[in-house]
């Protein structure tokens, strides 16, 4: 039986105000109140920087970084006891001050392919147009479709979509996991398999941060860890902590379970995907953040610290 104590009375979720950051919050909130019924749990809705500045690439603003300060100024004045977050958008590493205390099940991790006129990478002609927010897409893409025109895309989803559907666009690559979340899965016309776009680190997974000072909000948040999608995440997040991976390198990282292990792939390269660097590695499961830092290694073996400071 569940001590009457460590039920909590109320939870208050600093989120974006984007579709997709109240989806998640949302979502987030109904699981809260399922498990924990008597408890009210309400929503603080912020506006951040990076939600602000539309009109340049984010890598030349400060980083996905832009997207959590504000909630966590929330949870340092106490407005908000956990902030929920698109693990691909938390940086690496984090102030002493706060903690990811949950990491829920991931969704389709992959990168998705949406076109009006095309229904693949492949079927479009030399000169295209592709849109993507992400110096790793945009790597990727310059590497194994040379011939297409890649250029940067920012907004929200629904304004990336817009822009798509004024013609502004062939084509855009998105994460598939926000598409689904949203009741938009019908605009995928195809998923990348990793192969062709290795994702971010993180990507398809929902993080919960609270204050490490807040043992009792952690474990609050713990029926929503997921075990598995965690230790990807943690193995993934590794490689690119390990290399400084922030949206201001190309750097993709993808974790599975596969033969009660993970198997992990990592990538660095230029931006405009003439050198690259990549690996692959397996290891237990409760090893994730070693196996992150030995795919690192092997990365710098092949030349990624070069790479990196070319970056710089």
């Amino acid at each position: 039986m569940t001590d009457p104590k460590s039920v909590p009375s109320r939870i208050v979720i600093a989120t974006r105000e984007s579709r997709l950051a109240l989806w998640q919050a949302e979502h987030v909130k109904a699981r809260l109140e399922a498990l924990y019924p008597t408890c009210s749990v309400e929503l603080l809705g912020m506006t951040t920087r990076g939600d602000q500045i539309l009109d340049r690439p984010l890598a030349k603003v400060g980083g996905k970084g832009l997207f959590v300060k504000e909630l966590e100024t929330a949870l340092l004045d106490r407005r908000a006891d956990i902030a929920v977050h698109s693990m691909k958008d938390v940086p690496m590493q984090l102030a002493d001050e706060f903690a990811l205390v949950c990491i829920s099940e991931r969704e389709v991790p992959l990168d998705a392919f949406v076109s009006n006129r095309y229904d693949s990478l492949d079927d479009m002609p030399p000169g295209a147009v592709v849109g993507t927010s992400s110096l790793r897409r945009e790597a990727q893409l310059h590497a194994q479709y040379p011939m297409l025109a890649v250029t940067s895309l920012r907004g929200n989803l629904d304004t990336r979509l817009r822009k798509l559907d004024e013609g502004q666009y062939d084509a855009i690559i998105l994460a598939a996991a926000g598409l689904k979340r949203l009741g938009l899965g019908d605009r995928i016309r195809a998923e990348l398999p990793a192969e062709v776009s290795l994702p971010a680190a993180g990507q398809g997974a929902l993080g919960i941060e609270a204050l490490a000072s807040r043992p009792e909000v952690a474990a609050w948040m713990a029926p929503l860890n997921d075990p598995t999608t965690a230790a990807c995440v943690a193995a993934e997040r590794a490689v690119s902590r390990a290399l400084a991976g922030s949206c201001e390198v190309p750097l993709g990282a993808y974790a599975v379970a596969r033969d009660e292990g993970l198997w992990l792939r990592g990538f660095v390269a230029r931006p405009d995907g003439t050198r690259f660097a990549h690996s692959e590695r397996s290891g237990p499961v409760d090893g994730a953040e070693a196996l992150g830092q030995a795919l690192a290694e092997e990365l710098r073996a092949q030349g990624a610290d070069q790479i990196l400071a070319e970056l710089g």
